[in-house]
């Protein structure tokens, strides 16, 4: 299959710095590619209408609107129009070269990042196998695990009833019983997707796709990545996120992208600013709001 419809970007308030960023990524190699943000809940205000004035960016329709659950929102271009294909990405990724190229000619319907993790991993930000039992008594050992940053897939192909046994569909979305699938929508959809094609052949092809900088950037650098000599990754700082980019790993590439955005708007300096001072306050109100609550559930 060579057909592809769209990116999907999952945002929200407290990634608006790492939207405009993984936007200015895919722009940079995709410049006419449709680009839709998942908002599952608030964003920085304007953020939707600079990337649309901007960018080119759209933002998808969804079935409801407000707070999704962490990660959830990305489970929707699933239960779209039937035969989409689509890439997903979370706010924190660059794409380092045409990436899409990686699901040319493929027949599968998925395409998903070739992880091995150790066990004791796979159990801690997935979901435990084993313990699944207790639930689905033939619930098999995983074929495969990847990072729900960065996956292609296909409209229509799953159902929101392959997901009802597990997943409580309100807002927010939760999974049921909790502690079996970790990670928000993380351990359910590698559940789900195993689960389909262990039991009935769903097609899932795996490649490298995720390259996480707290590893190696595996020779990926601003120069091989601006030249067009980086191999098509995705780069997702899962986890590693800090106050400045500049105490980040491979800091130095989000700056480019960084940048190259704010080229494209008027005022770019003032405007820079002020993104980015409200990116940090409404970081720092959420980490003050969870440590008052994880203060009050200690007291309880």
């Amino acid at each position: 299959m060579d057909s592809f419809d769209c990116i999907y970007v999952a945002a929200s308030a407290y990634d608006a710095r790492y939207t405009r960023i993984c936007i200015a990524s895919i722009r940079f190699f995709y410049p006419h590619v449709p680009i839709r943000l998942l908002v599952g809940g608030p964003l920085q205000r304007g953020l939707a209408d600079e990337l649309q004035k901007y960018w080119n960016v759209g933002t998808a329709k969804l079935p409801a609107s407000g707070d999704y659950g962490w990660g959830f929102v990305k489970l929707e271009p699933l239960f779209g129009t039937p035969g989409e294909r689509f890439l997903i990405l979370d706010s924190d990724t660059v794409i380092t070269g045409p990436v899409l190229d990686l699901w040319r000619n493929s027949d599968a319907q998925f395409l998903v990042d070739d992880e091995t993790p150790p066990d004791a991993e796979m159990k801690g930000i997935y979901y435990d196998w084993e313990k699944v039992r207790e639930l689905d008594p033939e619930a098999p050992s995983p074929y495969f695990l990847f990072n729900t940053g960065q996956w292609f897939g296909t409209s229509g192909v799953l159902r929101r009833d392959d997901f009802t046994p597990w997943v409580e569909w309100t807002m927010p979305r939760n999974t049921t019983p909790p502690g079996y699938f970790k990670n928000g929508e993380q351990g359910i959809l590698n559940y789900v997707l195993n689960r389909k094609a262990i039991r009935e052949g769903l097609p899932v092809q795996r490649k490298k796709i995720m390259c996480w900088p707290g590893r190696s950037m595996e020779g990926l650098n601003v120069e091989t990545v601006a030249t067009g000599a980086a191999p098509p990754l995705v780069v997702h700082w899962a986890g590693l996120k800090k106050s400045r980019l500049s105490d980040m790993a491979a800091g130095d590439l989000l700056a480019y992208f960084e940048n190259m955005y704010y080229e494209a708007l008027p005022v770019r300096d003032v405007r820079k600013i002020v993104a980015n001072c409200q990116h940090t306050a409404a970081n720092y109100l959420n980490h003050i709001r969870i440590a008052i609550r994880l203060a009050l559930n200690r007291c309880r």
